[in-house]
């Protein structure tokens, strides 16, 4: 009996759709894209030099792209065509968004379904919305492939044509990107500042205040002396000066004798209640989550990186928990308002439930086209103690946040009372000498506040987290500080008083959070790529996280000014912008993709809106003048050092040509002229000379590399006209014990003689003795046991090595492990699956496949659903790719792309034509 045929992006998801459609019903997944653009290299001999030889798109016609069937896919391909030789309908039901689209047009065009085929769309898998979607099939949009296919292109011919460029003024291996690039600028120009910032050091003075002994301590903090308002960290700017707006109130700066004069004075006075004020507000709830908002609140809130929140978002979404998590929307449906509020009056209380719904409008900077925002599956929600066992724990942390931001978003305002109190006393005229003296006293003000809630509303449920503050002042929050009940006039005891130094704190660096946040205002990129976008600059060696911190490296520096010196417009943030704004109206109809690409690329046409890039990017990549390497990759940090980008990692030359390596944890703002000056000293052992080497006569030398102290020898340059020797010197890294200033000859000989032999074991294998990266081991044939100290290399005895030997093998490096987690048996092969800790990290495997567990999840976390699928994603992508294979091949020509009955398309061919 014939079947209808579904068609989705990922076994997860197919698992779950499978079991609410039923017996008439195959679901099958794709495991993502099909087919892409190839490199170059992989194109018939008989197209490499034609117009798809360089990009594997013709820019000169119409930018028609030739696409392939990826030799991972070809298994599932041919899977696909035979169950679709037995249904007698097809359901491309990809996910509504421009990638989902041309996952479903792809598919199309591979597959040539001669069945009737259907656009299925839904933004969640629950029962309801599955039968929803049955009973509602539309076309397939063509616009939003148009619009993916555009930013394919023009992402391929970004990257192709910068790239090379970086290889040869920069480093060997790197890349360019559309959005990366402006990406890692950014994380470099919030360096940058903190680099130029100059801090400024100020006093100020906290009173700790009491109304009478039953009443509780209260901190106020000094305001004015003498009428002049004392400064504060956010009077000042990046220069260490008083801004001209601080100046023009009479602002001055609190200097260390005048506040500590005034502590010791104030230690045992009174202060007067001279004024006293409250305010009622009210704080309203955040709207529910987009892609972008959730990514920020889960890396405030969970510590999750931008990847992580994706990766846990989407087993959510594909088990039925969640809705669709890529979305720039934050409008609720019907259905999920009214679960929402009678959660909300169920669960904590009616009154905090609105008369009316609360509605949002979409923020974000040219948002896209919009699904529902991010929000609980279901007309009725799971509360998280219902799903709680059924998930992992980052799942459940997920979920929880989202459950608690939903109901939140439908919830009354919390209603805030502040109460800010001025405290006056007198002092003596002469005690500041930051200011003019007076005769007499003068008056100096303290001031104080407290914030209570009054009714809790959605503060009930959930409360939105905060980035790190840029500002250089304390943050309270709510209720932190409950004033007691004051009467202006009222005198008040002083407990204590105390003077506090500050220094004004640069910008804060990016977290994932800002960064995000930073971007979506921008307008740059889009939230489902941002965490891409983040993995990739991070993989790139372009950003590190020290912390929650973003950090860039001064590679990314060298890249980032050489675009900005010689292609602008690549790193521009309003150009960047601009093209996604483009790119919306290509999804909506209103531009024609290939029309557009010709002006950014060759300067045709009216799309290029920036004069940084006015011959389109191929002319100006074409028309760079010499560059010269030497200074794209110097910063001079004084004078007289300058910081180098090499091909083997930064370094300081003097102007002598003295150099010291710059240590990979030392951050760019933290390397100045006194740690220049430091790393010089610390590197005048490096390049020590020992001695010579009596058996081979070469100089043995102490150095300082990017990865520990070492010893190496030199080898002779060869004579005039000979080849030099392939022979590399040898090399070994010092003991921890050992020092780079007093290592001694007979000591870096030894080091560089391992591993030694220690003997020959009975069986006939001999023992060696080496040391490596996780410490000092024994090694016979393939098994390896662990040494106590580096020492035993030297002293240890072939009968104290046979007697390790002769032990039971203990858990570490060299043990037969037992699994790391154990399983069932797998769905398709029958087999009890297990996790194994491997050479390269844990590995799932059922005794035939075997997977790497993704870097991104952790071991803790993995579940046996997920093993499953992964092994199931490694089968479908059948063997390793060899270079010998062929692809099979489906070029793209110019006709036009249309759309008939039931979403069906007629032919893999496009047209440039205008729409």
């Amino acid at each position: 009996m014939a079947k209808k045929l579904v068609i989705v992006e990922s076994p997860a998801k197919a698992r779950t759709i499978g079991t609410y459609l039923g017996d008439d019903f195959e679901v099958e997944a794709s495991v993502g894209h099909i087919r892409d653009l190839p490199q170059p290299s992989e194109l018939p001999a008989n197209m490499k030099k034609g117009p798809y030889g360089k990009f594997a798109v013709d820019v000169e016609n119409g930018f028609t792209p030739y696409y392939v069937v990826d030799s991972d896919k070809k298994k599932k391909v041919t899977e696909l065509k035979r169950l679709l030789k037995e249904a007698d309908e097809l359901y491309l039901a990809t996910d509504e968004d421009r990638e989902g689209e041309a996952i479903a047009w792809h598919l199309l065009e591979v597959l040539k379904p001669k069945v009737p085929v259907k656009r299925m769309v839904f933004h969640e898998i629950t029962p309801e919305a599955i039968s929803r979607a049955l009973a509602n099939p539309r076309d397939l949009d063509t616009n939003l492939v148009d619009a993916q296919e555009t930013r394919r292109i023009l992402d391929r011919l970004v990257g192709y044509e910068v790239s090379p460029l970086l290889w040869r003024k920069v480093r060997a291996g790197l890349s360019a990107g559309r959005v990366q690039s402006v990406a890692t600028r950014l994380v470099v120009d919030r360096e940058r500042a903190r680099m130029a910032h100059i801090s400024a050091n100020y006093w100020d003075v906290t009173a700790h205040v009491e109304k009478d002994p039953k009443s509780p301590v209260f901190t106020a903090q000094i305001r004015t002396v003498n009428g002049q308002r004392v400064a504060a960290g956010r009077d000042y700017n990046d220069q260490g000066k008083l801004t001209p707006s601080a100046t023009k109130r009479g602002t001055f700066t609190l200097k260390e004798a005048s506040a500590r004069g005034l502590a010791e004075y104030l230690g045992d006075q009174k202060f007067t209640v001279a004024d006293l004020e409250k305010k009622e507000t009210k704080r309203h709830p955040a709207p529910p989550f987009t892609t972008s908002t959730l990514q920020q609140e889960a890396s405030r809130k969970l510590r999750m990186s931008a990847r992580d929140t994706m990766r846990t978002a989407q087993s959510l979404y594909e088990n039925g928990y969640i809705t669709y998590m890529r979305t720039d929307s934050t409008d609720l449906s019907s259905e999920a308002v009214t679960a929402a509020r009678k959660q909300a009056a169920e669960l904590y209380d009616p009154r905090y439930v609105p008369e009316k719904p609360n509605r949002y409008g979409k923020k974000a900077k040219g948002a896209q086209e919009a699904h529902e925002a991010i929000r609980p599956a279901g007309d009725n929600f799971r509360t998280p103690d219902q799903v709680r066992s059924q998930l992992t724990p980052s799942q459940f942390a997920l979920y929880d946040l989202i459950w608690k931001r939903t109901l939140a978003s439908q919830m009354t305002s919390a209603i805030l009372e502040t109460a800010t109190v001025t405290l006056e006393t007198q002092v003596p005229g002469d005690l500041v000498s930051d200011l003019e003296k007076t005769s007499g006293t003068m008056p100096v003000t303290f001031g104080a506040s407290g914030t209570i809630i009054k009714f809790k509303g959605f503060l009930a449920v959930y409360e939105e987290g905060r980035d790190e503050e840029e500002s250089n002042e304390p943050q309270a929050s709510f209720g932190s500080e409950r004033l007691p009940d004051l009467k202006v006039g009222q005198d008040l005891l002083i407990k204590e008083a105390k003077a506090d130094g500050h220094d004004t704190t640069p910008p804060a660096r990016f977290t994932e959070a800002s960064l995000v946040k930073q971007l979506e205002e921008l307008g740059i990129g889009r939230p489902s790529t941002y965490a891409a976008t983040i993995s990739v600059i991070m993989d790139r060696g372009y950003v590190m996280r020290r912390g929650q911190a973003l950090v860039p490296s001064w590679l990314a520096f060298s890249v980032t000014r050489l675009l900005e010196d010689n292609l602008g417009g690549l790193v521009d943030y309003d150009f960047t912008a601009q093209m996604e704004q483009d790119l919306d109206q290509i999804a909506s109809g209103e531009l024609n993709g290939a029309n557009w690409l010709a002006g950014i690329y060759l300067g045709e046409g009216e799309s290029v809106r920036n004069d940084l890039l006015p011959g389109g990017l191929r002319k100006e990549v074409e028309e760079l003048g010499d560059i010269d390497a030497r200074a794209v990759n110097s910063l001079e940090i004084t004078p007289d050092i300058t910081l180098r980008v090499g091909r083997y990692g930064p370094y300081l030359e003097k102007a002598d040509g003295t150099r010291a390596s710059v240590p990979d944890d030392v951050a760019p703002d933290e390397l100045t002229a006194e740690k220049a000056v430091e790393l010089f000293e610390a590197s005048a052992d490096d390049g020590r000379e020992l001695g010579t080497d009596p058996e081979t006569g070469h100089v043995i030398v102490a150095k300082n590399g990017r990865y520990g102290p070492y010893v190496t020898e030199v080898l002779p340059e060869p004579a005039e006209g000979e080849k030099k020797s392939k022979v590399k010197p040898r090399t070994g890294s010092l003991f921890k014990t050992m020092d780079l200033a007093t290592v001694t000859l007979e000591q870096a000989l030894a080091l560089m003689s391992l591993p030694r032999e220690v003997g020959t074991a009975p069986d006939g294998e001999v023992v060696t003795a080496q040391n490596g990266r996780f410490g000092p081991y024994l090694k016979k044939g393939t098994d390896s046991r662990s040494l106590t100290s580096e020492d035993q290399i030297f002293d240890i005895t072939l009968e104290e090595a046979l007697a390790i030997y002769a032990q039971p093998k203990t858990r570490g490096r060299g043990t037969a492990k037992p699994p790391l987690k154990s399983f069932g048996e797998d769905p398709v092969s029958g087999k009890p699956v297990v996790v194994k800790d491997g050479r390269f990290g844990p590995y799932i495997t059922d005794g035939t496949t075997n997977v790497t567990v993704p870097r991104a999840e952790s071991l803790e976390d993995l579940t046996e659903e997920r093993a499953f699928e992964l092994l199931a994603e490694k089968r479908a992508k059948g063997p390793a790719k060899k270079k010998t294979t062929k692809k099979t091949t489906a070029k793209k020509t110019t006709a036009t792309k249309s759309s008939t009955k039931a979403g069906t398309k007629t032919a893999a061919k496009k047209t440039a034509a205008k729409k």
